[in-house]
């Protein structure tokens, strides 16, 4: 065995190079000098890094400062943007209002100008009926007045009176008795019923009551011209039926400006002709020419003048109550004799001072059934005449 071990030893010993190692030879950089200058040019380079640090963070500063300046601007510019977009909305809504209230005022002005403008025309219409009205009442038919009265100062002018002319309904069993004297009246009247014979053995009661009529306080009448109607005057004194017969015939023929006649009517107060045609245009053909020549009797035309026919209506009244101070209504008479026989025996009785009655100026019996109106011409009583 430790032959072998032997063996072994030599065999390895002999498999072996036992030459000398080579002698490696040291860098610039692996010796002292350049590791110091490795060292220096390391330190040179980390001056410079630590340079370029500090400008790198003055820089990042600068923008930093400069990113909470352009913050600071950016807010501040919103802020304001933010106040001039409310400012210009309160700008926008007060400019709003204010054309609304232009468009309003410019809506109110065009309404007034059209106000303006229909009473314009409403004025001008007016003004031209007026002219009408006015050519009217100078073309109107002339009358000779004559006046025989006296003259005297203005203050001491007397006032005129007109007449009415009532007219009132009498109901069946009714009488009107009109005394001469006022206070015989108030004295039926505070009698109330009386006993009026009939023969010795028969009589009726009957009552008196005050008649009291309306009578107009105030009348307003407007005017408008006929466009269908003429009057003619200056007609001469003639048979009336003559008359009208040639002036249809005359007016009827187209020739002389006239047409179709509907109705030709005398006016006997007046002395006067209305003649109305069925179309509206001819009557102001005819006015236009005012003087016509008619022949009203054989061989002879006679001159007549044509104006215009005023129409008018009642526009405005006002009424009054007045109590006839003379005149006593009788009432419950029954229908047992003839009309005139009662009335007789009414007349009779209400003048005898002994039934409170006196003289009698008027009186009027209306028998039941029958419709009669009694026409009352002046309320005035002959006190207030005299005064």
């Amino acid at each position: 065995m430790s032959s072998e071990i032997k063996d072994n030893i030599l065999t390895m010993a002999s498999d072996e190079d036992f030459s000398l190692p080579e002698v490696k030879t040291l860098s610039c950089e692996e010796t002292l000098d350049g590791i110091q200058t490795l060292i220096a040019n390391n330190k040179a380079k980390y001056k410079q890094l630590i340079e370029e640090q500090k400008e790198l963070t003055d820089l990042r500063k600068d923008h930093q400062e400069m990113t909470q300046k352009l913050q600071h601007r950016s807010d501040k510019l919103a802020k304001t943007l933010e106040n001039e977009q409310r400012l210009y909305v309160d700008e926008l809504t007060k400019e709003v209002v204010r054309v609304n209230s232009l468009k309003q005022e410019e809506e109110q002005i065009i309404e007034e100008i059209q106000r303006v403008e229909a009473a314009l025309l409403e004025e001008t219409a007016k003004n031209h009926h007026l002219r009408e009205q006015a050519d009217v009442f100078s073309s109107l038919p002339e009358k000779t007045v004559a006046f025989t009265g006296e003259t005297t100062s203005a203050t001491n002018a007397p006032t005129f009176e007109t007449k009415s002319r009532i007219v009132y309904p009498m109901d069946g069993g009714t009488a009107l008795i009109t005394f001469e004297e006022e206070v015989v009246a108030k004295k039926i009247l505070t009698m109330k019923q009386h006993q009026v014979n009939l023969t010795e053995e028969t009589f009726i009661t009957l009552e008196a009551e005050a008649v009291t009529l309306i009578l107009p306080k105030l009348v307003e009448i407007e005017s408008e011209v006929c466009s269908r109607r003429i009057l003619i005057s200056n007609l001469p004194k003639m048979d009336r039926e003559t008359m009208l017969d040639k002036l249809n015939i005359h007016f009827h023929r187209r020739r002389d400006g006239g047409g179709e006649v509907e109705s030709c009517e005398f006016l006997a107060d007046s002395g006067t002709v209305v003649l109305t045609f069925t179309d509206k245009d001819i009557a102001k053909g005819l006015t236009d020419t005012e003087f016509h020549s008619v022949q009203l009797q054989k061989k002879k035309k006679h001159k007549v003048r044509v104006t215009p026919f005023l129409n008018g209506t009642v526009t405005k009244l006002e009424t009054r109550m007045k109590v006839c101070p003379r005149t006593v209504l009788l009432t419950g008479i029954p229908a047992i004799m003839e009309q005139d026989t009662l009335q007789d025996l009414l007349e009779i009785h209400f003048q005898k001072s002994l039934s409170g009655g006196g003289e009698i100026e008027a009186c009027l019996y209306n028998p039941t059934g029958q419709q009669i109106s009694a026409l009352f011409e002046s309320v005035v009583s002959k006190v207030e005449k005299k005064q």
